[in-house]
């Protein structure tokens, strides 16, 4: 099937190119970048060389021309909502990796992003990418918004727990940590080496958006604030929430998510603590959880590749279930060791 990618110079598109490289089904006949028109994705990003000797950057706008049969969109929030419409009017599929479609509510995407949505009448047909919890809904889809990486890792450690009805829909407490990657290739101040190495720093205080996504994907009133780390990839949460079962123990917890994931293959239940490397280069996510019966709280912990399980992979993944071909094609099953 032919593939475009729009904003393929940044990490996320970078990571669809690569992974694109490895499906079978998928050519990739177009990857934009307008600061990098007419320069080699090799000259780019050395990196996938091997992969693309020959594929140029193009413009946006000469997309219009190119006869896709998906479409994966890896821009910032706001662009893909002038795109979205032609494509789909042109019969192309859409894997959207922004946030532009995640919502359901147009009102929300103001409030939190700052904007009105330019394409609001689509937002009921986008079916959210979180392939374990809406892998039914995502057959056939044609817009296909991917969850974001806080989101992912969130809802996967803390959903099954609220779909049960064993811990409390408010008052939930979500910190996390994310390597510097997710932050985007644009440099800022505190990405600088000479500020991030050996420093961690929280930032999106009481405000970030993924606070909304993260809400609308379990169903619950959720704090969170996520951290910064001088590692270039990885992703681990920590959630607190009050349980609500006197009786709900740690081992009834760890038996609880391996029932959820049974026939989830990207999702690895651990009875240690997950850590924030052992997911790196994988579409893996790791997930655990505690009971504190001194306390009443539900521990939830997860890690994963902020990049593959929390962008490019996911987006994959999703695509693959849309089509109906196997989850796992063209993904990585195991992370990068040491």
């Amino acid at each position: 099937m032919n593939v475009g990618i729009f904003g393929a110079t940044g990490y996320a598109g970078l990571e669809v190119l690569r992974l694109s490289a490895a499906h079978p089904d998928l050519e990739v006949v177009l990857a934009t970048g307008d600061t990098n028109a007419g320069k080699r994705v090799a000259d780019h990003a050395p990196a996938l060389a091997g992969l693309y000797p020959d594929l140029v950057y193009a413009k946006t706008s000469e997309a219009s021309s190119a006869d896709l049969d998906v479409a994966f969109l890896a821009m910032p929030h706001g662009h893909s909502q002038t795109l979205v419409p032609s494509l789909l009017d042109r019969g192309t599929q859409v894997v959207d990796l922004g946030a532009d479609f995640r919502l359901k509510d147009s009102s929300d995407y103001e409030e939190w992003y700052g904007d009105a949505h330019k394409a609001a009448q689509l937002l009921e047909r986008a079916v959210y990418g979180l392939v374990e919890r809406h892998r039914h809904e995502l057959s056939g889809a044609r817009l296909i918004a991917v969850p974001g990486c806080y989101p992912t890792a969130t809802s996967l450690a803390l959903g099954p727990f609220l779909d049960r009805g064993v811990a409390a829909d408010s008052g939930i407490v979500v910190n996390a940590l994310s390597g510097a990657s997710g932050a985007g290739r644009a440099t800022s101040d505190r990405l600088h080496f000479s500020r991030l190495s050996g420093n961690a720093e929280a930032y999106g205080l009481l405000r970030h958006r993924h606070t909304i996504e993260i809400q609308e994907e379990i169903g619950a009133e959720v704090l969170f604030t996520p951290h910064l780390v001088p590692v270039s990839r990885g992703m681990l949460v920590t959630a607190y929430a009050r349980v609500l079962d006197a009786t709900f123990t740690t081992s009834d917890a760890l038996a609880h998510l391996r029932t959820t994931y049974a026939d989830d293959p990207f999702v690895v239940v651990v009875d240690e603590p997950p850590t924030l490397k052992d997911p790196v280069g994988s579409n893996l996510c790791f997930v655990s959880a505690r009971v504190d019966p001194r306390t009443g709280w539900l521990v939830a912990m997860s890690s994963l590749d902020n990049l593959i399980k929390g962008a490019a992979g996911q987006a994959l993944q999703a695509w693959n279930v849309a089509t109906e071909r196997d989850e796992t094609t063209g993904l990585p099953l195991s992370g990068v060791t040491p």
